[in-house]
């Protein structure tokens, strides 16, 4: 979640709070370790299609963008589908290929570790400054099991909204993956900016190159989120890709959209 954080402004999912654990979820397990005053869990969640475990590690106490959320569930087992059988996959039309990765707001960076762990691709997983040290943890821990594959795992800093952070990374990328990156109101249109930064692109620098896809997992929580749709459709074909039955009380469940440029 690439957001400057305000704690008094925070918003807590009325639904669910973290991804399921053990008791709710096979193959997931989590354990809490203390490391005053703060703690931090770690999370196991089972692939599988690889026959293998990538373990996550969230700090809650550090913030929103230290932590696990639902709509990662979504893209994590459609990864992990995908891997196991392509043909049934609601991502293989999109996927086609697509190796070189960027993830927006990765916060812990699990959707971007299966990614390479599942796809066998190179990930840039990115957020705020002051997330970066906890996602190169993620990644480190989980080398082992990314590299097999052929996976590559880098992590490097990206502000929404910011054009020279956009410069730094690059546009050499095939897709663009999110999850539960839309909640904010104030954050809509540094998103979009980033968005059209990256996949709008001028003059012929991609010229006779596939368009760049971006797929985003969402869980709606609040009505005025139709404004982002609202304004993304004003440069972006948006589709659906796959949608989750609401699960655990909620009223909603998970959306994966696609997003192509226009023009």
């Amino acid at each position: 979640m690439a957001t400057q954080e305000n704690e008094e402004d925070q918003i807590i999912n009325p639904f669910t709070m973290l991804l399921l654990n053990d008791d709710a979820k096979p193959g997931s397990s989590t354990t809490l370790h203390q490391t005053a005053p703060n703690h931090h869990l770690l999370q196991n969640h089972s692939l599988p299609s690889i026959q293998s475990t990538i373990t996550i590690r969230q700090l809650p106490s550090e913030g929103l963008s230290f932590q696990l959320w639902p709509a990662a569930t979504s893209l994590v087992s459609l990864l992990d589908r995908h891997r196991a059988d392509p043909p049934s996959s609601p991502l293989s039309a999109t996927l086609n290929g697509r190796l070189r990765i960027l993830e927006l707001g990765s916060g812990t960076g699990i959707v971007g570790i299966v990614a390479a762990a599942t796809l066998g691709g190179h990930v840039t997983l990115t957020d705020l400054p002051h997330v970066v040290p906890n996602l190169k943890f993620n990644a480190d821990a989980n080398a082992g099991v990314v590299g097999p594959i052929g996976g590559e795992l880098a992590v490097a800093p990206l502000r929404w909204g910011h054009a020279d952070d956009v410069e730094t990374i690059g546009r050499e990328f095939d897709l663009i993956l999110a999850s539960d990156v839309v909640y904010h109101d104030h954050l809509y249109e540094p998103l979009l900016e980033t968005l059209r930064l990256l996949m709008v692109t001028k003059g012929a620098e991609r010229e006779g190159k596939e368009k760049m896809v971006f797929v985003m997992a969402h869980m709606k929580r609040w009505k005025k989120e139709s404004a982002f749709f609202r304004k993304a459709k004003k440069h972006f074909h948006v589709d659906v890709l796959h949608s989750d039955p609401p699960s655990d009380g909620s009223r909603v469940g998970v959306v994966v959209y696609r997003f192509v440029g226009k023009g």
